[in-house]
């Protein structure tokens, strides 16, 4: 298959130095006199990104880190697990690593050390190397937290070709398909889903509703849509691996997706290659993220050691390990790392799977950044209440 251009990677990649966050001696906090066991918690499926650049880090600074712990949790709970722990005086996350739907609900209730502008010496010209998307991602953080990885994410129709003959291009024909076709088109709670997240984010453009970025009181026709949908959607998985599934093993015929989670469960062989996807006519895509937190209450010295690896995790070394095999399409947060600098699994998989249209698409429609935090709680508390209450599981 034909390579996806650089378009998508922020067009024209220059040749500037490879360097441009390379981590700094620890100047803003003391670094521990012995390693540090380091633990990470992961609500955004984003090791599958950043793993081996994390691991990387550990064998190349033996003296900081002696162990690395990774686990993994749904985004929803991890603020009340937070909230709790800091309650107690505990301390026992010490990065996570989350979407913006965690990120939010964190910066909401106060959770995040606010890493910048205190340590912005570790980051040094952070918002002029990141991709243009990435930093207007970036901006949503509210300075406490730092933008690892990115993609033009949707919303996008994925479907089954053999069962799906007449492709919905609009959002009266999807819904007009979906009634004719009842409990075969599926998409996750949004609270814990980029897709699901993604899709309500994108519909207020598509419609034309009041106001994209007021949920609560700019969505009137979003709302009303997402309802009628309801009518003919069967459940809402709690998460888009579930989704999937379901739509690999044929028991639906229609998701909303968005770049990475078309690629990905097609490399890994989830849903057949021979799915393809489809574009809303006048979209807008809404971009989105994923971010390094350091929740409040992590000991002095971990700190210093988790602000030295976040600034080695935005160098193109660690960058290039992003591409993974296609999950957060393209990956890359920063400038300067094409395709070529990525893993040679990870180039033979997006050479095989990605879509050459993608290149076409990301450089049609325009692009628009995820709903500031306040602003996504909100849409999530809506949506829980008034659209999937009855139908979540």
């Amino acid at each position: 298959m034909k390579r996806i251009t650089a378009t998508a990677l922020g067009a024209a990649l220059g040749t500037a130095a490879l360097t441009a966050f390379a981590p700094l001696s620890a100047t803003a906090q003391t670094m521990p006199t012995s390693p540090v066991t380091l633990n990470i918690v992961d609500v955004a499926g984003n090791l599958a990104l950043t793993q081996d650049a994390i691991e990387l880090y550990k064998t190349k600074h033996p003296n900081l880190v002696a162990k690395v712990n990774f686990t993994k949790a749904p985004a929803p709970e991890l603020p009340g697990k937070l909230k709790a722990m800091q309650g107690a005086g505990r301390s026992d996350i010490d990065l996570v690593l989350t979407g913006t739907d965690a990120l939010a609900a964190g910066v909401e209730q106060g959770l995040w050390i606010p890493v910048l502008p205190q340590y912005a010496s570790k980051f040094p010209n952070l918002m002029a190397n990141y991709l243009p998307g990435a930093a207007k991602m970036q901006d949503l953080a509210q300075n406490q937290a730092i933008t690892v990885t990115f993609m033009p994410a949707g919303p996008l129709m994925e479907y089954n070709p053999d069962k799906v003959k007449t492709v919905p291009k609009t959002a009266a024909e999807l819904l007009a398909w979906c009634k004719a076709n009842p409990n075969r088109l599926i998409y996750a709670r949004p609270a814990n889903s980029g897709p699901g997240r993604t899709f309500i984010m994108g519909l207020p453009y598509i419609l034309g509703d009041k106001d994209p970025k007021d949920p609560v009181h700019g969505w009137d026709k979003t709302w009303a849509y997402l309802k009628e949908l309801n009518s003919c959607i069967e459940y809402y998985p709690s998460g888009t691996g579930a989704v999937m599934k379901e739509l690999g093993e044929g028991s639906r015929d229609m998701t909303i997706t968005m770049t990475g989670w078309d690629l990905n469960p097609r490399i890994l062989g989830i849903v057949p290659k021979n799915y393809k996807v489809q574009p809303f006519d006048h979209m807008t895509w809404v971009n989105d993220a994923h971010y390094m937190a350091i929740p409040k209450g992590v000991a002095p010295e971990k700190v210093a050691v988790l602000l030295d690896l976040m600034a080695f995790m935005l160098t193109p070394e660690a960058q290039a390990y992003t591409y993974d095999k296609g999950y957060f399409y393209p990956g890359p947060a920063v400038k300067n790392v094409p395709l070529s600098m990525a893993p040679q699994a990870s180039q033979d998989a997006i050479k095989e799977f990605g879509r050459p249209e993608y290149a076409k698409w990301i450089e049609e429609f325009p692009h628009t950044p995820s709903l500031p935090p306040a602003a996504q709680v909100a849409a999530f508390k809506i949506w829980d209440e008034q659209v999937g209450a009855q139908k979540t599981k």
